[in-house]
């Protein structure tokens, strides 16, 4: 079993993997469904809204603490390469740095850039509303599984 240091990150790995996926699956089956019920006009504005909240303290401690604690994470094992749970450790790493953080700079993040570009008033802006709930939403699925396979994974590396 894993102990000293390790089991600290991978508690914390976990919690916070955890925590980010709890809230990528709250916006896919709750938030996206009741903004794609509102005219256009004004999911996009909401959108919009949201995509600014969404920079405060609170909501990067939980997505960038992770991805930090991966990188921490990540490090350590390759550095010292422990006898137990080397896999699972690099398997969870991996998985939220890539499928959750690294889909929301490719995927998530332009399209809540290109939407603040949108006329919402216009035929194209409803369009395009149209298509970003259903992209985004996608993409954002794959970063909720992604980081609760990352807390899985930590949780094995416990074992």
């Amino acid at each position: 079993m894993i102990d000293g240091p390790y089991f600290v990150l991978a508690v914390l790995g976990a919690l916070a993997c955890g925590l980010a996926a709890g809230v990528f699956c709250a916006f896919s089956t709750l938030v996206m469904k009741g903004l794609a019920a509102l005219p256009p006009a004004q999911g996009i504005a909401a959108m919009n809204r949201i995509n600014v909240a969404a920079i405060t303290p609170a909501f990067m401690a939980v997505f960038l603490g992770a991805a930090g604690l991966c990188v921490v994470l990540a490090v350590v094992t390759f550095v010292l390469w422990p006898e137990e749970g080397t896999v699972e450790l690099l398997l969870g790493c991996a998985l939220y740095l890539v499928g959750s953080f690294g889909v929301t700079v490719a995927a998530n993040i332009p399209r809540n850039d290109a939407l603040s570009k949108v006329d919402p008033e216009t035929a194209e802006g409803a369009e395009y509303w149209r298509s970003y709930v259903s992209e985004w939403t996608a993409w954002n699925h794959v970063r909720g599984v992604a980081a609760l396979a990352a807390s899985a994974s930590f949780i094995l590396a416990l074992t």
